[in-house]
């Protein structure tokens, strides 16, 4: 069995979604996958090419009036399996985090305190503002999708960002005070 980069498995679950362009498959990455999975419209359109011609998923293209030709992708059987199967692999590796913020302070002692304490402080008000977006996502799960089969599974990606972002929070405040 060949073996994709988890891009590839990204788009082929993203397909499930009932999202069948590159388009509308940008936008969900946007609202909800953004916050731990990026992909951008350069790997959008090669990796739909690429599932085409292993022949996991299928192209129906459409005329538009005044537009570019609509091209919609849907998910065959061997794609569906193969997302499967992927999906039942163990975890490869624990995903490693690259923080400006933990760089910065790694190497504090060359600036002020009162520098990376106010760096620490930014970094926190981000944090709270993300925390916000995830509690306003959770909202409209809960009050759009509750009927939705896979609105559990994305409330427990949630329930992750959620609890990891505010340990984040907490780890700021702990640091400014030992500052």
């Amino acid at each position: 069995m060949t073996k994709y980069n988890n891009t590839t498995y990204a788009i082929l679950g993203i397909l499930t979604t009932g999202c069948k362009s590159g388009y509308t498959i940008k936008q969900l990455m946007d609202r909800s996958l953004n916050h731990f999975w990026k992909i951008s419209y350069g790997q959008i359109y090669p990796t739909l090419k690429l599932l085409v011609e292993n022949e996991l998923a299928t192209v129906k293209t459409t005329s538009q009036d005044g537009k570019p030709d609509r091209k919609e992708y849907e998910l065959t059987d061997k794609g569906a399996e193969t997302l499967k199967s992927w999906l039942n692999q163990p975890i490869e590796q624990i995903p490693v985090e690259r923080n400006e913020v933990l760089l910065k302070l790694f190497f504090g002692r060359y600036q002020s305190e009162e520098q990376t304490y106010l760096q620490l402080e930014d970094y926190k008000q981000k944090l709270e503002e993300r925390l916000q977006t995830y509690t306003a996502i959770e909202q409209s799960i809960r009050t759009h999708h509750d009927n939705d089969p896979d609105a559990r599974y994305w409330l427990f990606t949630l329930d992750y960002g959620k609890r990891t972002t505010l340990a984040a929070i907490d780890w700021c405040q702990a640091t400014m005070e030992a500052i």
